[in-house]
């Protein structure tokens, strides 16, 4: 089928062409129509900003200070991960603009129309864990301050698997405002991450004038050193913290089509991520930084919980403070957790099974994965959510990444056969649905990046010598080696092979 280039470098398919049927497409991953993308510059921005401004966000700094980093180091860190993982999203998201197309549906091209399912499913079962970790962290939120405000120790409960039964309500009471408002459709996710971003900003600020007002200035925490100092210490805690914090978003750095496919233009795309994520992420991180250091000058530096902006705003005497906190736990959480979380699994569900599950089924499935994950174990401590979690979770998406970017700009230089990405007569189909190159690209990337994963005593599922004990020292750089072997190795393949089925 032929392809229409349009103003803007936008394609899509011919106005009196037939929509693609069949086994391989449903309304949720058929091009979105050049008409109806309009997300702008703004939109795009507020996106990232309602995304970055969320409890773990605010915790991640907290993580790298437990690990011997001051806030100078740690809010370094974070700024270096996410200029380093921009590249990556806006190479992967130009195809959302360009054709209009998911996340799923462009794994097409490099994997095939059937192995697009692998990478797919990898990135969904990411997402539905993250779905159920900062769930859980919702539900926590409501029980500490509505602890507060109503009457009786909520605290002193009965247990339920260990934590007391009210906080399992607000855990499912959260679970089902979240799908409630997903099932709204993408245009309410648009409308609600608008108005959502500024209000978290707003109470971001307002919780660092509160608490520099009860402190008279900042606290002590600006002033303590470092326990790494910068030499060899630092940089041995520095690069796996660096993969980990790249992690926290990789998850996007692949689906990011997903909300792409809705811009206006490249434009729009490219510099509502740039003015969004790096800048959001790393003003989010130094203000996470104050505040700690201003409630540390207020309770003192023995208080473990002054990192948890909910546990700080339930210190707060006030009511009105309390629920003004209480509402933005909640449409923060809610934010990051439906456009992060929801999105991308709903349609990469929707993918494995196009006849039977549309993107409302894929959220509902999602809501139900994120929950029998038992995400409180995932972020028990520093060492298991950076190291375990996150640096895991980055190799292996990096690994996806590094393929999908080879494929898109390497190899096809941007040009893709838009009907053929849903035909299974057409070059995407390779061998019976399957690219075994991208597959073996995948598959070695992904062993060179977390094959020597390790743990520090007691604080992991992974041995401390590593899974592999000669790939260990790769461990602490899994995502960009996941990126950059899979990325060599796929383009090495496509290349040596002729005639390349697929290629253009």
């Amino acid at each position: 089928m032929a392809i229409v280039e349009s103003a803007g470098d936008r394609v899509e398919l011919p106005a009196d062409a037939a929509p693609p049927a069949g086994h391989y497409a449903n309304p949720d991953l058929l091009p979105v129509p050049v008409a109806h993308r309009t997300w702008t510059t703004y939109n795009f921005s507020a996106l990232w900003v309602g995304m970055a401004h969320n409890i773990p966000s605010w915790t991640l700094a907290s993580g790298l200070v437990a690990l011997g980093m001051d806030w100078k180091q740690a809010v370094l860190t974070i700024a270096v991960a996410n200029v380093v993982v921009l590249a990556p999203m806006l190479l992967t998201g130009h195809a959302g603009p360009k054709y209009g197309i998911p996340f799923p549906v462009l794994a097409r091209a490099s994997f095939g129309l059937r192995g697009a399912n692998l990478p797919a499913l990898v990135r969904a079962a990411v997402a539905c864990a993250w779905f159920g970790i900062q769930t859980w962290i919702g539900g926590q939120g409501i029980f500490v301050l509505l602890d507060r405000v109503l009457p009786g120790d909520w605290a002193g409960a009965r247990h339920l698997g260990g934590y007391p039964w009210p906080l399992w309500l607000c855990f499912v009471l959260f679970w089902a405002l979240e799908l409630a408002v997903i099932a709204r459709g993408m245009d309410t996710l648009r409308r609600f991450e608008n108005w959502a971003a500024p209000f978290v900003l707003v109470g971001a600020v307002v919780l660092l004038i509160w608490i520099s007002v009860k402190a008279g200035g900042l606290g002590p925490l600006l002033d303590q050193p470092s326990q790494l100092g910068w030499g060899r210490h630092f940089w041995k805690v520095f690069f796996p913290a660096l993969m980990g914090m790249i992690g926290f978003w990789s998850t996007l750095a692949l689906n990011i089509p997903d909300f792409t496919r809705f811009g206006a233009g490249q434009r729009a795309q490219a510099w509502g991520q740039s003015l969004g994520l790096p800048t959001t992420m790393t003003a989010f991180a130094l203000l996470s930084v104050l505040v700690t250091s201003g409630a540390q000058a207020v309770y003192g530096t023995g208080d473990a919980t002054l990192w948890d902006p909910v546990a700080l705003a339930a210190k707060s005497h006030s009511d009105i403070g309390i629920v003004y906190a209480l509402l933005t736990v909640l449409i923060a959480t809610i934010s990051v957790n439906i456009a992060a979380n929801v999105v991308s699994p709903a349609y990469d569900l929707s993918h494995l099974a196009p006849r039977f599950v549309n993107f409302r089924t894929g959220a509902l499935i999602t809501g139900v994965i994120g929950v029998l994950l038992f995400p409180w174990k995932l972020i028990s401590t520093p060492e298991i959510y950076i190291y375990t979690w996150l640096g895991v979770v980055g190799g292996v998406l990096g690994t996806v990444a590094g393929v999908l970017i080879a494929d898109y700009w390497i190899i096809r230089r941007t040009v893709l056969h838009l009907g053929e990405l849903y035909d299974p007569a057409g070059r995407y189909w390779y061998t019976g649905g399957w690219n075994w190159r991208a597959v073996a690209a995948f598959a070695v990337g992904g062993l060179l990046a977390v094959g020597g994963s390790y743990s520090a005593p007691g604080a992991g599922p992974f041995p401390r010598h590593g899974l592999i004990p000669f790939l260990k020292p790769l461990a602490d750089y899994g995502w960009a080696v996941g990126l950059a072997s899979s990325l060599l190795l796929y383009v090495a393949l496509m290349r040596t092979a002729r005639p390349v089925e697929g290629a253009v």
